[in-house]
This record gives structure tokens, C-alpha cells and sequence, in this order.
């Protein structure tokens, strides 16, 4: 039953549901994740690196939401995409990613839009202070709250702790339970250390792990230059090919694209937003721009480079009964490079599962915060709960770790794309302003009389635009 439903939900739910927002936001600002993708990358590079007093900085909340994105989703979730939906998925994957860049960008400026001040060091917000500040709603933040601390905090976890436990097992020969409970051990460390022990975490270990796997799949790809055009005929050949439509390999293609597209960048999922918010920034479309340039990097970059190494191997097609996920991309990587790639493959690994494991309990705790009666105690009891359900995960089967992450993945999507549709004038209203300050050859500094709204919390962005002092504090970060 479980598996009937999840399957609807993607069949025929949310894979339209993903289109059709990113595509609305897509084209009603005029493709601004394409367009101001040059912007981007200077705000990137002229960014404050460094916290202020009253939040992490932009490159921080870049680096933690880039710590979940990459993960287990560009390893594993490409090989099982390919093992379920055939090379065709890496397309649908693509598309996915460049629409979602779109719904990204807006989701993220709307957190910091909506965010509020928690304590005197933080920011909290995401799509249920959306909901409950821009939308006036009560009921749906709480659902959605619900559905993160599931998905986010359960799920996902159990997802990138059977993940790393696979890798070392096949790498290491190491026994799951072991490996397992030197990860809890491991997290629980960083986990009792909040967000700012997280984004020191993230800003020192996520460039390195994305730059390390990137040498890797550049290294197999220079190797194997002359192979890289057949690899891309395969994936638009399975994608819309007369046989695999025959067969039923395009519906495949599809949503096995869509289901790991969406758990490996989480464009529209809302979950990066709850990190997006915690940044302290001159403008929240700022913020929204950068949090895009995460989904480019995770999806059209990395994804694509997991995707070239196993197809481009005899490891893909060959009949090896029980190979799939990460095994199978350490499986090529090691045909690729020697014996030294699969171990390689696999720390790595580690450091993704690890910052994303970290990356997922915030969110979970963000979502405890918005139920402001549980109080501190309730952290407590998340904290361990994750614990726990690391430990767990780590000696389950592929099936049943996927299969429940995708049901309140998808839930979880749905509920926030709701909010999304509803909240597109102030989106688009938001990115006009943005853009008439460029135009005006200024730095864009948002305040609250700009766009005048009551919800909006005063302590979070100035009450007016002749704040000079604050709004040079401000610039200066950019």
C-alpha cells in the first residue's frame, strides 16, 4: 500500500506540480536563474565569508545548503536513477534542476523576506513562517513542520546513513553495525553544537569535498574524453528513444529523474530555505541567487559527472546481481582509476553524508522551533531520536530506506509548493525591486518600506531606508 501510493504521488502528482511552478517562476521573471547567472557568481565572489553578530553569512548558509544538497543523492541516488529509469533519468534530472533553480531562488528570498529574529546571534524562518507571516495561514505551517521533521530528520538520515555504511562495507570491508556506530558517535558531536558549529563545519569541509570529488570524475572524464560523447547520446536516446517509449522506459526515465533530482538539489522541497533564512544579508533576492547557483552545482555539475563515470564503464549493463547505489559507482570509479577509486569514492562519501546528515537535523530542529510551546527539551529529544535512527539505518536494505524518504518526500514538496503558487506576486514583486536597484547601478539593500508589509519583522530588516548606518553595514557585505 505504502509503495502504491508513494508511486501516484510521483506518477501523476508531483513530478506536474515541479514543472509547472518552475516553469511559472521560470518564465515570469523571465528566466532569472539563466539571466542573472553571470550576477551571481560576482555576488558569490564579493560576499562576506564570515558570520556578523547577528547571523552566518551568506557563504556560510551557501556552504551548509550545499552540505545537504551534496550527498548521497550525487553518488548513489544517480547510480539507482540509472539502475531503475535507465540513462534517459540523467535528462529528466537536468530539467528538473534548471527549473528548480527558479523555484530555489524564490523560495529562499521569500525565507529571508519572512524571517525572524531567534535570540540575538540567529535568524529562523523557511516555508512555514512563509506560510504563517506572508499567507495569514495557521494549520498548513503546522503540517508542513510535521512533514519536515519526518522527512528531513528521519528519512533523509536514514537514506545518507545506509548510504555510508554501504560505501565502507564495500570499500573497507567494514561491518555496517561498526561503521555505523562510529557515525553516531561522530555526529552527535556536531549535532549538540547548533548552527554555527555546522556552518564551521560546512565552510571548511564542503569546498574541499566538492572540489576533491570533482578532481576525481575530471581525472575519469580526461581518461575517457573520447567516451564522452556516446555517454550523452545514450542519456537523450533513452530519454525520448522510439524503444524505450515503446517499453514504458521514458514514464521510467521520468520518475526515477524526478525522484532523485528532487532528493539530491531539494529545489521546491523547502528545505534549504530554513538555512537560507539563518543568513545575514543586504537583500533577500541576494540570498536567493546565491541558493540557486547550489542546485546548478549539485544537479547540472556533479550529478552529471556520476552519471558519465557509470555509464561510460562496463560496470553499467553487466549482470551483477545485488549491485546498485553507491557500490556500483565506486564499482566504476574503481575500473576508472584502479583499485585506489572505490576507497577514494568512499571517503568522500563520508564527508558528504556527514555534513548532510548535520544539514538535515537543523532543519529538523528549525521545524521543532516553529511549535514554540515544546520548548528546549524537545530538541533534546530530536537530537537523540536522529541518533538513534542513524544507528538504525545503517544495517536496513536499500528499499525500505528509499522507499521512506520518497512518500514524505514527496508530501513534504507538495505542501510547500502550494504556498509557493500562492506567494508569486510577492515573489515576482520582490525581484522587480531588486532589479530597478541594479539597474540604478546600486547595491541592492532591502528595507521594510520598500515593500510595506505588517508581517514583516522590523528586527530583521530596518524600518527605514534612511538608516544609513545600518544599510552601510549592510552593503559592506556584499
Amino acid at each position: 500500500m505504502l509503495m502504491i501510493v508513494t508511486d501516484w504521488l510521483w506518477s501523476y502528482v508531483l513530478i506536474a506540480a515541479l514543472l509547472v511552478v518552475g516553469a511559472r517562476f521560470t518564465l515570469g521573471s523571465r528566466g532569472v536563474q539563466l539571466r542573472l547567472f553571470r550576477h551571481t557568481l560576482t555576488v558569490l565572489t564579493n560576499i562576506q565569508w564570515r558570520g556578523s553578530d547577528r547571523g552566518i553569512s551568506s557563504f556560510q548558509a551557501l556552504a551548509v545548503s550545499v552540505a545537504g544538497r551534496v550527498g548521497g543523492g550525487n553518488i548513489a541516488g544517480v547510480a539507482v536513477a540509472i539502475t531503475l529509469g535507465g540513462p534517459g533519468a540523467l535528462f529528466w534530472m537536468w530539467l528538473i534542476a534548471l527549473l528548480g533553480m527558479a523555484t530555489s531562488l524564490f523560495e529562499c528570498a521569500l525565507a529571508q523576506l519572512y524571517k525572524r529574529r531567534h535570540g540575538e546571534e540567529t535568524f529562523r524562518g523557511g516555508p512555514a513562517y512563509v506560510m504563517r507571516f506572508g499567507l495569514g495561514w495557521h494549520v498548513v505551517p503546522v503540517i508542513y513542520s510535521a512533514l519536515l521533521l519526518i522527512t528531513i530528520g528521519f528519512g533523509f538520515n536514514a537514506v545518507q546513513s545506509y548510504v555510508v555504511t554501504a560505501s565502507i562495507a564495500s570499500a573497507f570491508d567494514v561491518p555496517p553495525a561498526v561503521s555505523g556506530a562510529v557515525m553516531t558517535v561522530v555526529m552527535a558531536f556536531i549535532l549538540f553544537g547548533g548552527i554555527r558549529r555546522l556552518a564551521l563545519v560546512s565552510e571548511i569541509i564542503v569546498p574541499l569535498m566538492v572540489i576533491g570529488y570533482l578532481g576525481i570524475a575530471s581525472l575519469v572524464l580526461l581518461l575517457n574524453v573520447t567516451h564522452i560523447p556516446q555517454a550523452l547520446g545514450l542519456i537523450f536516446s533513452s530519454a525520448f528513444g522510439f524503444e524505450q517509449a515503446m517499453g514504458g522506459g521514458v514514464a521510467a526515465a521520468i520518475v526515477q529523474g524526478a525522484r532523485r533530482g528532487l532528493f539530491s538539489n531539494e529545489a521546491g522541497l523547502g528545505t534549504v530555505p530554513n538555512v537560507a533564512a539563518a543568513a545575514d544579508v543586504p537583500h533577500p533576492m541576494s540570498q536567493g541567487l546565491v541558493q540557486s547557483l547550489s542546485v546548478f552545482i549539485d544537479t547540472i555539475v556533479l550529478c552529471t559527472a556520476t552519471a558519465l563515470i557509470i555509464l561510460m564503464s562496463s560496470v553499467y549493463g553487466a549482470e551483477a546481481p545485488g549491485v546498485q547505489g553507491v557500490v556500483l559507482t565506486q564499482m566504476a570509479v574503481a575500473e576508472h582509476l584502479g583499485p585506489l577509486g572505490e576507497p577514494l569514492v568512499s571517503v568522500i562519501l563520508v564527508l558528504f553524508a556527514t555534513t548532510t546528515i548535520a544539514y538535515n537535523s537543523f532543519l529538523g530542529e528549525n521545524s521543532i522551533s516553529y511549535f514554540e510551546r515544546l520548548g528546549p527539551r524537545a530538541v533534546l529529544v530530536f537530537r537523540l531520536s536522529v541518533l538513534a535512527m542513524i544507528a538504525w539505518a545503517s544495517v536496513q536494505d536499500l528499499s525500505t530506506v528509499f522507499g521512506f524518504a520518497d512518500l514524505t518526500m514527496a508530501l513534504l514538496a507538495l505542501t510547500n509548493l502550494l504556498a509557493l503558487w500562492a506567494l508569486y506576486p510577492v515573489a515576482i514583486a520582490l525581484l522587480k525591486q531588486f532589479e530597478q536597484q541594479l539597474d540604478a547601478g546600486q547595491a541592492p539593500v532591502f528595507s521594510c518600506d520598500q515593500m510595506p508589509d505588517e508581517t514583516l519583522d522590523p528586527r530583521s530588516w530596518p524600518q527605514r531606508i534612511k538608516d544609513k548606518q545600518f544599510i552601510l553595514s549592510l552593503t559592506a557585505q556584499q
